[in-house]
């Protein structure tokens, strides 16, 4: 319909047809508070046929927008709002106090999509400068398929208007009209009663009619409905980090900028209605089309004259030997099986490009897992050396990996060495051009946690307020602010009674979930046929190349997605092997590995399980000495029992109860038995709900597959369809309807706890691999789990590890240590690597110079061959500080006293050595004359606590002690810091630990509370001293010392807390033992035991006894308290159980 101006007035009120062209979605990230799903909706419910998207500078939000549109039955725009450099892209540099203009562009075809994400990725890669910038050499490169819009009164246009230049303004539309066409090159107006636009739209009127050109109202959405306007400004202010009440914050002009309906544009631009038709035109002339699920694999280099089937047989032919001996008819049989289905579904190359990048990363000794998800089921993979579990041996199934009746595209997930991870990536660029190769993006979004966190700073609300709304949230995995409000009835309360509380999660509830920032994904890896810019728009970060769209939109878009994941425990495994081979001179092959191995099971059957890949957690350890395990076999069922699902459902018991014949095994159908044994009568397995399907009910394996899957995701169509072919399958097989009913829900009840077998296999195939390193090699895996945590907090307890295991762990020393932990006999040496200050190249060169001239003699002689330049002062005093000298005959106080004149020595013999005004007899003098000429001090050592504290600082750990050794039993049964996790909320507990921090500040009433930071052998938790237990403890709030910490857990944040009441120095600390006695001990013959063992060991230790009938708790008279020997309490613990004895 085109509008003439008498027409206006009787149209304004009811519905027009009209089309958005300039569209903010959430992907304008902190700018536009426009949700895709929310935006079509509302389009939708204004009886709109067709919107735009028009993100600024990136096109991330493009398929989800486009996919929502379609769905709802509104045609979808595609377009982005570029800035346009003021000159070349290339400029790092303003001009004319301008870094860029705004500029809408729209794809009118796929040719235009094509250009479009060409312009958006180049923006990105060449042109970043605050913003992604193309400039006019690119728009004239990328033209084709392209309408133009002049933008908002930030485009160059408008500016020139604003600035009363019609001369440019004319020069620079004759310019656009040169690049776009006239047909592709419009006008645009806007009217949110902003003054500047008033007379921008005036100059542009002007110049439409003096070019005859075509003019478009737009209005610039940034929300959705009017009243978002001020959720909207909450964004702005934390995209700045302003607050509402700061008056020189970004703001809109008005609440003017949201998704108008047609009427209401009319409205305002009554005087133009072409304006308002010619939004219809464009969206008329847009037709843009996504290709869904057609598939873009790269090409893979093939030998002359070879297709992919007939390489990938080849190969196959090659390889098998490597894995059998014999190749038997089913091997053959499962293989030609595999190859045809791969073949059929156009799948040989995908396996010909995994098979490539893995043999590289073999033939450059990168480490490479065993495999991970399903793919282990393939032996096509297993043949090619994609994975390393032989799926016959194990029962494994193609189908779940790849289901010929459902077409997917396989998904090989891929485990390297993770420091040597990128090395792969990179031969992939090689291998198939720099431009095929993108890793793929992702978007942190705001948690309902942060969500509050960032309104409530933007409120400018105190931040102790804040802290405590957000710390009354739930710990708890997808957690939503709606959920919180129900769970949680003090937050509720608050909610409903507090005004200002009521706005902070209002707020926040508007920002939550929405994409805060964007970032790379972990480990996702676009590989393309031809350049990814054909396929979907990029951007550059850290040098790499990273998709605008996630790994969800790429692949349906028919892109290769592979995962390179980084596992640090294989680095672990290749610097164990390397250990081993220069400590012992063996080499060990890991295929070779027995996978039964009567060490390896004893270690873990006692539950040293510390280490052991997926299996050192407390839980963990106690499911694998329950469950005894003889070898590698019997560790694929751990992977898959050791979660939520089978923890909490009785199916640990009962696979445990089986396996040592404490419960009679029994099947619901006698043909489940051979599917069900190995797990004893229990399903764990998806694989063995797809066997069951198959067996009971005819299906194929790839039936069976999508019924599981059906079951799994509970889609309601699709298993209603499928129970009636599985029912009628099962009865054809002789079953009745009632236990057929009986066993379809019970696959339907399992499908919750089934886990891949393929992806339990190749785990535990690597926690097997670890565990019997550390068993027949401890030094050296433990040597190699310490490097691989050298940055980490963690390292601490894996330190304790090795003194549990009777490994000692040497300070860095100058002339035993390398970079990283090594293996010195029986003991572990630190790495140099660990010093603080001491950088690569420094640690490269003293290594060198060790290695070429020999060991250091001296303090001297490491100061006259090790250059200044290259270790400096700061460096040097770390390295006496740890002990790095300490090998060399004198104490650390010495060292530091004479540091200055040996590097002034060591300054001068070098400087005479570049010279050459050495002693001409020098070389023939001993070293000893020629060197040593300092005279060492006579210094009394540093105090230990005082040493160790130089450990701590310069390493970050203690090395040759603890301040805690000295304490170690008479604290140790009290609360470990590390295990504060399983603790409750507000229980009462006990905790021994050194202060490392202690901060005092004054309340408000002027009285002093104090935060502590103390930490024990293995943890460190925040500590916190009200006033009252600050005056009551006040001697013993100091750093540097032992102390005994009593009070009360907090867990309502984050991280963990204790509000103490009680501050003990463990010098005056005497333990206290509580006994708690059950109602079935109070009788008078066992109680008189309790006594009896009480008085037979009697000491300073005062006893309390909690008595669980009454619920009281007494305390000892003196003659019943104790010595607290670990004889004792372990006495105590046979005569009442485990749990009945707690140390204060």
């Amino acid at each position: 319909m085109k509008l003439e101006k008498s027409d206006v007035n009787t149209v304004v009120e009811n519905h027009i047809d009209f089309t958005h062209l300039h569209v903010h979605t959430e992907y304008s990230l902190l700018d536009g508070a426009s949700r895709v799903k929310k935006l079509i909706a509302h389009a939708k419910e204004l009886g709109m046929k067709s919107i735009a998207i028009t993100d600024h500078g990136t096109m991330y939000g493009t398929i989800a927008f486009y996919k929502e549109a379609l769905k709802e039955g509104i045609k979808p725009i595609i377009g982005c709002e570029v800035y346009v450099a003021p000159k070349s892209r290339f400029d790092n540099f303003e001009v004319e106090g301008t870094r860029y203009y705004h500029l809408i562009l729209l794809a009118e075809n796929n040719k235009g999509y094509q250009n479009l994400i060409k312009l958006v990725s180049l923006a990105n890669i060449e042109g970043m400068y605050y913003k992604p910038r193309v400039d006019k050499d690119l728009l004239r490169q990328y033209h084709e398929g392209i309408i133009c819009l002049s933008s908002c009164i930030a485009g160059e246009i408008p500016q020139a208007i604003i600035r009363d230049n019609m001369e440019r303004a004319e020069k620079l539309v004759q310019e656009y009209v040169d690049i776009f066409g006239k047909d592709n090159f419009f006008l645009e107006i806007q009217n949110h009663q902003i003054p500047e636009e008033a007379k921008a739209n005036k100059g542009l009127i002007s110049l439409a009619q003096k070019y005859d050109l075509k003019l478009v109202a737009t209005n610039d959405i940034h929300y959705i409905k009017k009243e978002d306007n001020d959720f909207h400004d909450v964004l702005l202010c934390i995209q700045t980090g302003r607050t509402l009440d700061d008056k020189d914050r970004m703001k809109f002009y008005n609440d003017d900028f949201y998704l108008k309906s047609g009427a209401e544009m009319l409205a305002l631009f009554k005087d133009t209605p072409e304006a308002i038709t010619n939004t219809l035109e464009i969206a008329n002339r847009c037709n843009v089309s996504f290709e869904f699920g057609h598939l873009h694999l790269p090409n893979f280099p093939l030998p002359e004259g070879m297709t992919d089937e007939q390489y990938l047989h080849k190969l196959c032919k090659e390889k098998i030997h490597n894995r059998y001996d014999e190749v038997t008819e089913e091997i053959q049989q499962r293989l030609d099986y595999e190859l045809s289905i791969i073949n059929r579904m156009g799948y040989d190359s995908y396996f010909l490009i995994v098979w490539d990048f893995i043999n590289f990363a073999r033939s450059q000794n990168i480490a490479v897992g065993p495999g991970r998800g399903s793919a282990a089921g393939s032996i096509v993979a297993y043949i090619l050396g994609i994975t390393d579990i032989d799926p016959l041996k194990y029962s494994l199934l193609f189908e779940r990996f790849l289901n010929p009746e459902r077409v997917t595209m396989p998904d090989i997930d891929i485990d390297f060495c993770y420091i040597r991870r990128d090395e792969v990536i990179e031969y992939v660029k090689r291998r198939y051009g720099d431009d095929h190769v993108a890793q793929i993006i992702t978007f942190g979004t705001m948690a309902a946690k942060g969500a509050v966190r960032d309104v409530g700073r933007v409120m400018n609300m105190p931040y102790n307020e804040v802290d405590k709304i957000a710390k009354l949230i739930p710990q708890e995995l997808g957690m939503t602010l709606d959920k919180a409000l129900k769970d949680s009835s003090e937050l509720l309360t608050l909610y409903q009674e507090n005004l200002e509380v009521r706005k902070l999660i209002d707020f926040a509830k508007d920002v939550e979930g929405m994409p805060r920032h964007s970032s790379t994904h972990a480990a996702g890896v676009v590989i393309s046929k031809d350049p990814v810019t054909d396929y979907v728009p990029i951007q550059i970060s850290e040098g790499t190349f990273v998709t605008q769209y996630d790994k969800d939109c790429v692949e349906e878009l028919g892109l290769l997605k592979m995962d390179f994941l980084g596992l640090r425990t294989l680095t672990v495994i290749a610097d164990a092997l390397t250990n081993i081979k220069n400590n012992r001179g063996i080499e060990i092959n890991l295929d070779e590995i027995p996978l039964e191995d009567e060490k390896t099971s004893q270690m873990l059957c006692r539950g040293e399980t510390g280490a052991v890949f997926q299996l050192e957690s407390a839980g963990m350890t106690t499911l694998v000495k329950d469950l005894q395990p003889t070898g590698f076999a019997d560790l694929i069922p751990v992977m898959a029992l050791y979660r939520p699902g089978p923890l909490g459902s009785g199916m640990v018991t009962d696979f445990i109860n089986g396996r040592h014949g404490r419960k009679k095994v029994t099947y619901i159908h006698p043909d489940l038995e051979p599917i069900l044994k190995e797990t004893f009568g229990v399903i764990l397995y998806q694989e063995q709900v797809m066997q069951i399907v198959q067996v009971l009910a005819g299906f194929t394996l790839g039936q069976a597959d999508i019924l599981r899957r059906a079951m799994g995701k509970k889609k309601h169509d699709v298993l209603m369809s499928q129970k009636e072919n599985f029912l009628k399958g099962v009865k054809d097989n002789g079953v009745d309807d009632k236990l057929a009913e009986t066993i379809f829900d019970l696959l339907l009840h399992f499908a919750d706890y089934g886990f891949n077998k393929s992806h339990s296999a190749a785990y535990a195939l690597v926690s097997w691999r670890t565990a019997y390193l550390k068993a027949h090699y401890p030094q050296e895996f433990m040597a190699a789990i310490l490097t691989s945590l050298m940055t980490s907090n963690k390292i601490g307890e894996y330190i304790e590890q090795c003194k549990h295991m009777g490994i000692d762990i040497l300070p860095p020393d100058i002339n035993a240590s390398r970079d990283t932990f090594t293996v010195d006999k029986n003991s572990i040496r630190f790495g140099l690597a660990a010093v603080k200050n001491v950088g690569e190249n420094a640690l490269k060169t003293i290594v060198d110079i060790r290695e070429k001239d020999g060991l250091f003699k001296s303090l001297e002689d490491f100061c006259s061959r090790v250059s200044s330049r290259c270790i400096n002062k700061r460096a040097l005093e770390n390295l006496i500080k740890c002990g790095a000298f300490d090998s060399l005959g004198y104490n650390r106080a010495q060292y530091m006293a004479v540091l200055d004149q040996a590097m002034d020595l060591g300054s001068r013999r070098q400087k005479d050595l570049a010279s050459g005004q050495m002693d001409l007899f020098g070389d023939f003098m001993e070293e000893e004359e020629s060197i040593d000429k300092l005279e060492m001090p006579k210094m009394q050592e540093f105090p230990k606590i005082e040493l160790l504290n130089m450990e701590k600082e310069i390493t970050g750990f203690y090395i040759t002690g603890h301040p805690l050794e000295e304490y170690r039993e008479k604290i140790q049964y009290l609360t470990t810091i590390e295990s504060l996790e399983k603790q409750k909320d507000g229980k009462y507990i006990s905790v021994a630990g050194i202060i490392r921090k202690a901060k005092r500040v004054t309340t408000k009433k002027g009285d002093m509370m104090c935060f502590l930071e103390i930490e024990d052998f293995l943890g460190v938790v925040e500590v916190i001293v009200f006033p009252k237990a600050f005056y009551d403890n006040i001697n013993y709030l100091v750093p540097d010392i032992p102390v005994v910490v009593r009070g009360k857990l907090d867990k309502s944040d984050d991280n963990n807390k204790i509000i103490a009441d009680k501050v003990i120095g463990l010098e005056d600390y005497t333990p206290e033992f509580c006994i708690i006695v059950k109602p079935e001990q109070e009788d008078n013959a066992f109680f008189s035991k309790i006594t009896e063992t009480l008085q037979e060991n009697a000491g300073p230790c005062p006893v309390y006894m909690y008595f669980m009938s009454s619920k009281k708790m007494i305390k000892g008279n003196r003659e019943f308290w104790i010595d607290g020997s670990e004889t004792v309490v372990n006495n105590l613990k046979n005569l009442l159980g485990k749990n009945s004895i707690k140390q204060r």
